[in-house]
């Protein structure tokens, strides 16, 4: 973990890849902590690291462009353009000591600024990727997927007695309502998908399933056009 690093033990040992969770501040229903995307990022990015040689993993960047959950009180969003710059600006400073970068996002809407971010990087000529946290087959917001891998990594910060449905209509059909006013114009209680057959067992599975995915990517190395990892073997 570099946070619980010295500057001496990074001189002499310096990583071969520096991975850096990103998440966010948001609402996730009446069941889930605000830190969630956080949480995710940080469990798969310590997860990949150790499964990873030469690899270290940073501190969470916990604040992403959560402007769409902005209608639900406790929501914090610094933005698309904040968050890119930001990330430009990490990366250029960790990147004189580390060969290479990997940038693990757990928010969906991070997604715009840290794609322009690491394209940046990667035409500065430095060596910058970055995976997402998408386990296969999940909903959404809040929903099935993401209370299956709460209950799996940190049981005690679901608030069972509060998990409801959410709205349920296909992404292709809520996005057009999502883009014009936010989450809220979508669903009344934050959450799109339905996480009731929620389970810890389900949450070990997409877990295993994620980090195993984002291992062979890092081992791979082979970034696409906007800097992802491609999937590895």
């Amino acid at each position: 973990m570099l946070g619980d690093a010295t500057w001496p033990q990074i001189d002499a040992e310096p990583p071969a890849v520096l991975i850096v969770p990103v998440g966010a501040v948001e609402q996730h229903g009446p069941h889930l902590p605000l830190d969630t995307d956080t949480r995710v990022a940080v469990a798969v990015a310590r997860t990949v690291a150790a499964a990873t040689p030469g690899t270290v993993c940073a501190p969470a960047l916990a604040y992403g462009a959560s402007g769409e959950h902005e209608g639900f009180p406790g929501t914090v969003s610094i933005g698309t353009e904040a968050l890119a710059a930001i990330l430009l600006e990490y990366g250029r400073s960790a990147c004189r000591w580390v060969p290479r970068l990997l940038l693990i996002n757990g928010h969906g809407g991070n997604a715009q600024a840290v794609a322009g971010a690491v394209r940046r990087l990667r035409y500065e000529a430095r060596d910058v990727a970055w995976a997402a946290c998408d386990p296969r087959g999940s909903d959404p917001h809040a929903g099935f997927a993401e209370t299956s891998m709460l209950l799996h990594l940190c049981p005690e910060s679901v608030r069972l007695s509060m998990i409801e449905v959410g709205d349920t209509r296909p992404l292709t059909e809520t996005l057009p309502l999502l883009r014009a006013g936010g989450t809220r114009a979508v669903t009344a209680n934050g959450i799109l998908g339905d996480p009731r057959a929620a389970t810890a067992a389900d949450g070990l599975r997409l877990f295993d399933e994620l980090t195993a995915r984002i291992v062979a990517a890092t081992r791979t190395w082979a970034p696409d056009e906007h800097g992802r990892l491609k999937a590895g073997r």
